[in-house]
């Protein structure tokens, strides 16, 4: 499919690589400190490899159009980092994945006045800018942290009968747990630490890895992206799950605008971000209904590409969704917004464009937050439902409606059941065969059955 068009730029996401073991509150998302590992610097080099070798790489079909290939040349490229939740990983995983991009070259080097040449230190190191992005400061890539209306639908979620339905067909499982958890809360509303725990240390502790039963690992996970797929979606595009997903979309539309415009230097923009803003943009485009098995938590140095393409035989330009889930050996094209492969870039921009939340400002009021991030320099004047984002397009409000969450809700009960998570006794019996997926609604306390 490359052949029918070049790339004009790319838009990348991409989650922090493996770190050590992080807490985060169930209820506020309120996070601990954590620090990446060797691993994860590798897996975020390995990935900047092969992007450059895709976009970087004139003799790719995915070179990126007029890009420079050789010296890093900073009126191209923006690069942000998100500096709040995990510490410093997120930050630090970027600058693995730029000194991957821009590796050292004997050609980063300056002549002096008596004719010295002089090769900056390591053989030529590049020095990337990297915008970090202070969650105080700027809502953009960390959206969710102490919003109000955010922790009262986590707190409905928490309350619906989808949830104590799970709560009661898990119980079995978790019943089996404590004795590799360290003294955790055993608990369907904890699954994310739970699972974060395991995962951590099946990668670092030898003792654990051999002696947690070989399939408690993957019924964490399904469990976990039960829990985090429930908590960082809506089924509407405005809904307030979706926060993670609405935030980050300016920066995406803005670096679609600048690829978009001819004029303007900017072809390759990558915002390194945590596993939440993935949740709600797979379902905010239609990418987890059309691919259920991207409806949970992705990978590290999971990576999606935005790629803007003018087609071959000229018309208007298109958008290409690629994602690689962590280690994965190659990108895959998936389709989003109900398309087959590429669309229209504006469709996506129309489609998109009126529920991000642009401001700090427009972020308070949607929160309802007087406070925090800046809020009390606001005065929130206007009831959140009145703010929300008006003006969804009819093919946006009708794609992305009900049809969408049944969609994902049966794939979820499916994978859950061949994973025996449904009643999860060690034997598998008394499989619950009329569970029903609700999900919350984005106001008030009702729950919306799919």
């Amino acid at each position: 499919m490359s052949s029918d068009s070049t790339v004009l730029g790319v838009v990348l996401l991409i989650r922090h690589g493996d770190r050590q073991g992080f807490y985060q509150d169930p209820k506020t998302y309120t996070p601990s400190a954590t620090s990446i590992t060797p691993l994860g610097n590798v897996q975020e080099y390995q990935l900047a490899q092969l992007l450059r070798s895709l976009y970087l790489n004139a003799s790719s079909p995915s070179y990126i159009q007029g890009i420079s290939t050789g010296l890093f040349n900073q009126n191209q490229v923006q690069v942000r980092a998100d500096a709040g939740g995990e510490g410093g990983v997120i930050f630090d995983s970027t600058v693995s994945v730029v000194q991957g991009l821009w590796p050292p070259t004997p050609a980063s080097n300056t002549t002096l006045a008596n004719g010295t040449t002089i090769v900056g230190p390591l053989g030529g190191y590049q020095y990337v800018p990297v915008e970090s992005v202070e969650p105080n400061e700027d809502v953009s890539l960390e959206g969710w942290t102490n919003c109000n209306t955010f922790n009262n639908a986590t707190n409905r979620f928490y309350a619906s009968p989808e949830f104590q339905q799970m709560q009661a067909s898990s119980a079995a499982f978790l019943s089996e747990l404590p004795q590799y958890l360290d003294g955790r809360p055993v608990t369907l509303s904890n699954m994310w630490n739970i699972f974060d725990f395991m995962n951590v240390n099946s990668i670092h502790n030898a003792t654990f890895f051999n002696t947690l039963p070989p399939t408690f690992l993957a019924q964490a996970r399904a469990l976990a992206n039960f829990h985090e797929y429930g908590v960082f979606t809506s089924p509407q595009l405005q809904g307030i799950g979706n926060i993670a997903g609405q935030t980050i979309l300016p920066s995406i539309l803005n670096g679609l605008h600048n690829i978009q415009n001819s004029s303007n230097p900017i072809k390759f923009v990558y915002e390194a971000i945590s596993y939440k803003p993935f949740l709600s943009l797979f379902n905010m485009t239609g990418v987890a209904a059309a691919h259920p098995e991207l409806a949970g938590i992705v990978e590290y140095a999971a990576a999606v590409a935005l790629e803007v393409r003018q087609p071959v035989n000229g018309g208007a330009l298109t958008l290409r969704f690629n994602f690689k889930n962590g280690t994965d050996a190659d990108f895959v094209t998936y389709d989003l917004l109900g398309g087959n492969g590429d669309i229209p870039l504006n469709q996506f921009i129309s489609t998109m464009s009126p529920v991000s939340i642009n401001t700090t400002e427009q972020w308070c009021a949607v929160c309802a937050n007087t406070v925090d991030r800046g809020c009390a320099a606001y005065v929130v004047a206007t009831p959140m439902a009145q703010v929300s984002h008006q003006g969804i397009s009819p093919v946006g409000a009708g794609f992305l409606g009900a049809g969408i969450t049944l969609a994902v809700a049966l794939a979820m009960i499916a994978v859950l059941a061949f994973l025996g998570l449904i009643a999860f006794g060690r034997r598998g019996k008394g499989l619950s065969r009329n569970v029903m997926l609700e999900r919350r609604s984005s106001e008030g306390g009702s729950v919306e059955k799919a």
